[in-house]
């Protein structure tokens, strides 16, 4: 996520003092001052502007250049400034108003989506100033449902009445079922602790739903349409960065493609993963003409990698098996092809061997994979 396009604004020669010694505080950030007050940022190091004529004709090229916009102008002469531009809280920049005095920094418009709260708490540090917060959930330091997980990732899947009404629910302290089953878990950061009417769980399938007023339901997994009927406006989805995954395959010879497609399906609900999130598959070289991997392969459309024995031998995996060492001549296929494939280590390894017999009593294993991204 890049940093936020930062404007620092000022009308009177108090505010533009203020703004100066701001400015030397956040070099990124530029400046907007009346010419009148231009000696007072010669020494500025920061990007400065600075005009002429009425003020309220430069607030249409604040809004279209800048993420936040920190006024040293009074609260209500900002309100009235601004009004005729707003359009909405997804589309509005943050606008902060700070008092000449710099004694308190007062986040006004898109506190949460456009990140004003953020900012303006940031900039009440460096200014030793008081952030005056309004937002429900910034006073009651409690969920902020429109931006759980945004530093995270996670993007927000919900209609905004959902969003409206289950945030009512989370600040009004009311029963809240937060279910993670995917994407990092450090996603509380207040300092305080998590709020008693927030109950966690792992699965959906562990949630009476009728104990609570809402559900936060962290997940890779697909929404049935009647899930979301049910829960009508109580439900809000967050979606982490999709994470792509290899599969590591071994099955006995002549195993039934319905065998190895169960093993799958299973392995991934095991970890509440899905099959869109595969993109390569992988095995022993001694599989290359193993029918159902090879109608698999051709079934979902995905690449397949065969690795041999002496190679696959080299991987440290944590389910070796001296059987396996026997006949193939590697302790290990699916864990060790996955590893192999997604080139990275056990580290990364989702779920460990996952072993499915089929009713005819062949066997097919499957190993799991998060690949690394490159950032």
């Amino acid at each position: 996520m890049s940093s936020p396009k930062i404007v620092l604004v000022a009308i009177t020669k108090h505010g533009a003092n203020q703004v100066a010694q701001l400015a030397a505080k956040l070099p990124d950030a530029d400046i907007l001052v009346s010419e009148k007050f231009r000696e007072l940022l010669e020494t500025s190091k920061n990007s400065a502007r600075f005009y002429s004529g009425p003020f309220r004709e430069q607030i249409a090229t604040l809004f279209q250049n800048y993420d936040q916009i920190v006024f040293f102008v009074s609260l209500g002469a900002v309100v009235r400034l601004v009004a005729p531009f707003l359009q909405s809280k997804d589309e509005d920049p943050g606008i902060i108003v700070v008092d000449d005095a710099a004694q308190f920094v007062i986040p006004v418009l898109s506190g949460h989506v456009g990140g004003a709260n953020a900012c303006a708490e940031m900039l009440a540090d460096l200014l030793q100033a008081t952030p005056v917060l309004t937002t429900a959930s910034d006073v009651g330091k409690t969920i902020p449902v429109d931006i759980l997980g945004r530093e995270l990732g996670w993007q927000v899947e919900a209609p905004k009445i959902n969003i409206t009404r289950v945030s009512a629910h989370v600040v009004n302290e009311e029963p809240i079922a937060f279910i993670q089953e995917a994407g990092n878990k450090n996603w509380w950061t207040r300092s305080t602790a998590l709020p008693k009417n927030i109950h966690l769980f792992e699965h959906f399938s562990d949630v009476d739903l009728s104990q609570f007023k809402a559900v936060l339901w962290v997940t890779n997994q697909d929404i049935p349409e009647n899930l979301w009927q049910q829960l009508h406006e109580g439900l809000v989805v967050y979606r982490p960065p999709s994470v792509k995954l290899v599969l590591g395959l071994g099955c006995d010879r002549g195993t039934p493609l319905i065998t190895v497609e169960t093993a799958i399906t299973q392995a991934l609900a095991s970890a509440n993963l899905s099959l869109e999130q595969v993109t390569l598959l992988a095995s022993i070289d001694k599989k290359q003409d193993e029918v159902a991997l090879l109608q698999l392969a051709k079934k979902i459309a995905l690449p397949m990698l065969f690795y041999p024995a002496e190679q696959l031998a080299k991987v440290p995996v944590p389910s070796p098996s001296a059987v396996v060492m026997k006949y193939v001549g590697t302790p290990s296929v699916s864990e060790a092809a996955a590893i192999l494939a997604a080139e990275t280590d056990m580290s990364d390894l989702l779920v460990e061997k996952y072993k499915y017999r089929g009713a005819d009593g062949k066997n097919a294993t499957v190993s799991i994979v998060q690949m690394r991204t490159n950032t």
